[in-house]
């Protein structure tokens, strides 16, 4: 039996989106209106669009909504449902991304090989391992075999909505790069406080950014609890454990594509002291010298954004720079990065988690307003913490162990959420993670300092 939840060390069970182990009416239609949003963000795609691969670590539209189902398939229907059929065989090979303990998965550089299954085809894949998972829910069952259910239930949904993510990740990638500049949704509502980008000029700039100074809210040194609390959480927030934090500031709002783009002015990519060694190299490998989907057009810079190709907003937050670029700006702002622990306890001090998620349907940043941080949503903010277990970490049991475990290596934790993110996945203790080197994931900048 697979349990797909951590349990909280406090001795609470970790809720699942169903409120009791009875609850599968609610089970269904939480997992009915997950599974429908990822079709949603697809439907304004043409079935050209479905089967591009942009890079090698992107996926297909089409493998995403395959790879959804599969995990369902996988681990919800085949351990409590022995008996029922598989849609087809080769499927577990197909689209099974990194189980290694499930399997030998396709390679993840060939998935845009696939032009089978269609489209159609996975849409009816789908469609089967929807009504085989309501069926399985509305079954009577002990309620042991129940909660276990819902627990694995509650994994794969938020697993979902990862994938959901990377949907619009990966899809801006193709769209951004082509040279129509394809829009994806219609431009949302202008917004009010948005201010044009200047044209390139380090004039009224000093080298340390000074003109650009943020406010940063001080933080006096304590003992702090870190990790998940009550509700459901991945196995990588956990265990709740005790942090000592040193006095540290914490920037009060975002870096803008106006701060970041006096970094570009003072020729921030071509200063090897702001760098790390790995980043310069990394640096002289790659012509890049500006965020991703940026461009230099009739003297301004454009945005390529999944609602066309726009001015560059100089007051919305710098979004889509590496781990590596954020680091070199908060060198070059005599700042730092913070620590994950130093981000969480801050974002404990925020009254709630609202913000611009993928809910708001803009999927862009919004410029700054007065008066509010943008500590969730918006962009994944960098920090400076390293990938890896919590004091007394277990990863979840049987091949799902491979989750988030396997992955604990070179890699940085980002937090907070963005803007295609769902706001119902996000939590205070969320840990994203990518490679420093990585852009193409809805990642921006906020700074520390050491007081």
């Amino acid at each position: 039996m697979i349990s797909g939840v951590k349990p909280q060390q406090s001795g609470q069970r970790a809720e699942t989106t169903a409120s009791s182990p009875g609850d599968a009416k609610l089970g269904i239609a939480d997992y009915l209106r997950v599974r429908q949003r990822s079709e949603a963000i697809c439907a304004p795609l043409e079935i050209e669009d479905y089967g591009v691969q942009p890079m090698a670590d992107a996926s297909p539209p089409k493998w995403h909504l395959a790879h959804t189902t599969w995990f369902f398939a996988t681990f919800l229907i085949k351990p409590h449902q022995p008996s029922a059929k598989p849609f087809h065989p080769a499927f577990e090979h197909l689209f099974n991304s990194y189980y290694n303990g499930g399997g030998e998965p396709f390679s993840r550089a060939k998935r845009g090989n696939l032009s089978r299954p269609t489209v159609a085809e996975i849409a009816v894949y789908r469609s089967y391992v929807d009504e085989t998972v309501s069926e399985l829910l509305a079954a009577d069952k002990p309620p042991a075999l129940q909660q276990s259910l819902l627990d694995t239930l509650a994994l794969g949904l938020h697993h979902e909505q990862q994938h959901q993510e990377l949907l619009l990740t990966d899809i801006k990638f193709n769209f951004g790069h082509n040279p129509l500049y394809p829009a994806l949704i219609a431009t949302s509502e202008i917004d009010s406080m948005a201010q044009p980008a200047r044209g390139p000029s380090c004039e009224n700039f000093q080298s340390s950014g000074a003109s650009l100074e943020q406010d940063f809210t001080l933080f006096e040194p304590g003992l702090v609890d870190i990790g998940a609390q009550q509700g459901f959480c991945f196995d990588n927030e956990l265990p709740r454990h005790p942090v000592y934090l040193t006095p540290f500031g914490l920037a009060k709002s975002l870096v803008t594509n106006e701060a970041y783009q006096a970094f570009i002015d003072d020729d921030g990519y071509s200063r090897p002291e702001l760098w790390l060694s790995e980043a310069w190299a990394e640096l002289q490998q790659h012509s890049r010298r500006h965020p991703l989907y940026w461009c230099w057009q009739d003297g301004q810079w454009f945005e390529y954004r999944l609602d066309g190709y726009h001015p560059l907003v100089a007051n919305a937050p710098v979004v889509h720079v590496s781990g590596y670029e954020a680091a070199a700006f908060a060198a070059w702002s005599d700042a730092r990065l913070p620590t994950e622990f130093e981000w969480e306890y801050a974002a404990s001090k925020e009254s709630n988690t609202s913000g611009n998620f993928a809910d708001s349907g803009h999927l862009h940043p919004q410029s700054q307003h007065q008066d509010h941080s943008q500590m969730f949503g918006d962009v994944w903010e960098w920090t400076s913490s390293s990938y890896g277990p919590y004091p007394g970490y277990e990863p979840l049991l049987g091949v799902l162990g491979e989750y988030n475990g396997k992955f604990m290596s070179s890699q940085w934790v980002l937090r907070g959420g963005s803007c295609a993110t769902p706001q119902d996945h996000i939590r205070r203790s969320y840990r994203n993670f990518f490679y420093p080197k990585d852009a193409w994931q809805f990642s921006g900048i906020r700074l520390a300092r050491n007081p």
